[in-house]
């Protein structure tokens, strides 16, 4: 996406009533003379140069007074609120609080009626401009060169730093991505996390930067100075830059959907600007947002170009999987990549769209009012809800969609994922969340496979990477960390490879899933390469087919050639095509090929083919265990015996359990050394105990030590161990086992004629 911006500016007053408040408002009635530089402004000196650099004017907040005014231009109420001008107010999120700042160095909270609440702060130089918090409980205010964010709570702590080396004279914190603006007289922007980190630092103007604003999404910020508009990425780089005649402009607004904004200017004009020249990408396609209502389709590979003409205009749009999703004002349009003329069109419901995501099959629209979930044909199919749930601040990395699965991050408690059925709408499974133990940062959810295998990765707040299935959520134990110092992520839209920014290295996981089913091999199954390259804070952008596309912190496009083997050795092995999936890695040569192999067949209990990857890569230990596998009599044995191999002992012993085979759920823990396991289970059983008995003492025999277990104590009281009983009894439980096996064998083959 490569927007920019189109300026005009008229000298009107209420037809920007809609966009700017009335405390902007009133600033732009009379015209100023704009200096050349503001220039640093010195402590004794704050107060007068507040009322030149602000253009307020005698009668409004010079007074000290804000003003409530109605939506039809009428004012409701005046309020004396500072001792001398009010430089700044802010609504909360929810419209039942508003801020004020003024000359004085107070910030006070008012109700919606104008009472006064509190004074939250108040210090010795003059405040010159307030921001809410993304959930309304915490401040953010200028104090000269300092920024303090300052919870509402009394006792609870404040966060204080030096941002700027001149006076702040803007801020502005985004209820999305939970990032700051700053903006002050050392003529630059920066912009910050929550926790005081700087993010990006722009180099120095000619000018003071007197307004900064975020768009509704998070995703674009508009910086204003003395002739200057500038629109940017959320992180730092410059998009575009215009050069209108307005002098300086003081404040700036945008619309609820993003698309276009409004500026305060010194020179008593108010400047529009619309946002155009949006652009994406999808393998050969290319669609660029020309005007406002008016998209261009380039086919890359025979230079053919389609014009896509809109009755209002453009919002969102998303290209992806074989379609372009356009929502307007008013209507969603869906058009398919094999044909551009004749579209698929229904009506939305509020109108305001702030997200599209795509999946192979569906899309889901977010608004204002909810999440709904269309097919391609325009058929509606779901709208998934949970308490609380607050649309207008969820974005890319909060949500995610595959084919039957929607995971939505819990913006009022982090460490939550909701998960839910695409088809449905209704919470997966029992109802049950997905917990962390950390505040989660992004969310992805793979795409391709069955339901039952579904993951979902995360990246949480100390930046680990970890990776858990959508089907065992609630259980830590089932939530594996992948990596570390982990800055973005991306799925493959075609199979289940994820890649992510690493610190400094690009990482590759070209199947996640070996953590789940030999997690010593999964270095092996890895591909790394320096990512230096990329700069601070990149960001992937896609992964489709074998290309990942990265966005460098300058802005500039890096795509990523990744190879194209793991892909089709995943699609080899969906197809249960285990002979071409071993001719292909014998044809590739590589150890990482191999390596993935070894755990696709663990996984999928191909033990033939899992023998032949693990010799390939040397791990002959793993070859001979398989072996062992391969000679048990029974299909309930190997398969426990599969799951220990892949370190799920529990569900081991349940398999075992379940099949009536208790000896083998006893041995499999007198294997493990897990002795007190084994014990219970032959004591509850009443089976074997002399064998448990027999294992305990020849292992305390070997290593020279005495028996202090009391339960083992207990049991071996009066108890002679005789080896040759416990053979033979072992022999008869296996002579059983293999008996019963042959049994069901026989009558799954009498069944079949």
């Amino acid at each position: 996406m490569a927007p920019k911006i189109q300026t005009r500016t008229e000298i009107r007053y209420k037809c920007a009533r809609w966009l700017l408040g009335s405390a902007d408002l009133k600033k732009m009635r009379r015209p100023l003379p704009q200096p050349s530089s503001l220039g640093a402004t010195a402590h004794a000196q704050a107060s007068g140069q507040a009322r030149e650099r602000r253009g307020l004017e005698p009668g409004t907040y010079e007074s000290g007074k804000f003003h409530l005014i109605s939506k039809l231009g009428r004012v409701e109420k005046s309020v004396e609120a500072h001792c001398g001008a009010v430089l700044a107010g802010r609504w909360n999120y929810e419209g039942t609080a508003l801020i004020t700042v003024g000359e004085d160095g107070q910030v006070k909270i008012w109700s919606k009626s104008g009472m006064l609440r509190s004074i939250l702060a108040q210090q010795g130089t003059p405040v010159y401009s307030v921001a809410w918090g993304p959930d309304s409980e915490k401040v953010l205010y200028t104090a000269g060169k300092q920024l303090i964010i300052k919870p509402l709570q009394p006792n609870a702590k404040i966060l204080q730093w030096k941002a700027h080396d001149g006076i702040i004279l803007k801020v502005d914190w985004n209820s999305v991505n939970d990032l700051i603006l700053s903006a002050g007289e050392d003529c630059k922007y920066k912009v910050w996390d929550s926790y005081g980190r700087l993010f990006y630092s722009s180099q120095p103007h000619e000018h003071p930067i007197t307004s900064v604003a975020w768009a509704p999404d998070g995703e674009l910020f508009a910086v204003g100075s003395f002739h200057t508009l500038r629109l940017c990425d959320k992180t730092g780089w410059s998009y575009a830059l215009e050069k209108p005649n307005t002098g300086s402009i003081f404040n700036i607004a945008w619309s609820i959907d993003g698309t276009q904004m409004a500026g305060a200017c010194g020179n008593g004009q108010v400047v529009f600007a619309h946002v155009v020249e949006q652009r994406w990408e999808w393998k050969n396609f290319e669609v660029t947002l020309t005007k406002r209502r008016t998209m261009q389709v380039r086919n890359v590979l025979n230079d053919a170009v389609d014009l896509l003409e809109f009755r209002d205009r453009v919002i969102k749009a998303s290209l992806n999987y074989g379609h372009l999703v356009v929502s307007t004002s008013l209507q969603c349009y869906v058009f398919s990549t094999k044909n551009w003329n004749t579209p698929l069109i229904f009506d939305l419901k509020e109108g305001t769209v702030s997200l599209i995501l795509q999946a192979e099959r569906h899309f889901l629209l977010v608004d204002g009012g909810g999440i709904y979930l269309y097919s391609y044909e325009g058929r509606f199919i779901s709208s998934p809800k949970f308490p609380g749930m607050r649309t207008d601040i969820l974005n890319a990395q909060m949500v995610s969609l595959s084919n039957d699965t929607i995971a939505i991050k819990d913006k009022a408690d982090e460490k939550i994922i909701f998960l839910f059925e695409a088809s449905s709408g209704k919470p997966l499974g029992d109802g049950k969340i997905l917990s962390h133990k950390n505040e989660i940062l992004e969310i992805a959810v793979d795409q391709k496979g069955l339901t039952s295998e579904r993951k979902i990765a995360f990246i949480d707040k100390n930046r680990d990477l970890y990776i858990t299935s959508v089907k065992r959520f609630g259980k830590e134990e089932q939530i594996i960390k992948l990596g570390t110092m982990v800055h973005t992520l991306a799925w493959c839209d075609t199979s289940n490879i994820l890649c992510g920014l690493q610190d400094t290295r690009f990482t590759v996981w070209y199947y996640p899933n070996t953590v789940y089913v030999d997690r010593d091999i999964l270095p092996k199954t890895l591909f790394e390469r320096d990512a230096s390259e990329f700069s601070k804070n990149p960001h992937i952008v896609s992964f489709v087919g074998n290309q990942v596309t990265i966005r460098r912190a300058d802005g500039s496009l890096v795509h990523i050639s990744i190879s194209p083997y793991p892909a089709i050795l995943h699609e080899y092995v969906s197809s249960s095509k285990w002979e071409d999936a071993v001719r292909l890695c014998r044809f590739v040569k590589e150890q990482t090929m191999w390596a993935c192999l070894a755990a696709m067949a663990v996984a999928n209990r191909d033990m033939t083919t899992a023998e032949i990857a693990y010799a390939s890569i040397g791990e002959i230990d793993k070859v001979q265990y398989i072996n062992s596998i391969k000679d048990l009599p029974s299909k309930e044995s190997k398969m426990a015996h599969m799951l220990m191999f892949s370190g799920n002992i529990q569900e081991a012993e349940m398999v075992l359990l379940q099949a009536g085979l208790i000896y083998q759920a006893i041995q499999i823990n007198i294997d493990l050394y897990n002795w007190e396991r084994a014990l219970e289970l032959a004591v509850k059983h009443k089976t074997h105990v002399d064998t448990v008995l027999a294992y305990r003492q020849k292992f305390l025999e070997t290593f020279g030590k005495q028996e202090t277990n009391k339960r083992y104590l207990q049991y071996a009281e009066g108890l002679q161990v005789d080896w040759d009983k416990i053979k033979a009894k072992i022999e008869m439980e296996i002579t059983k086992e293999r008996e019963r096996s042959s049994s069901i064998t026989g009558k799954n083959l009498m069944g079949r004629h």
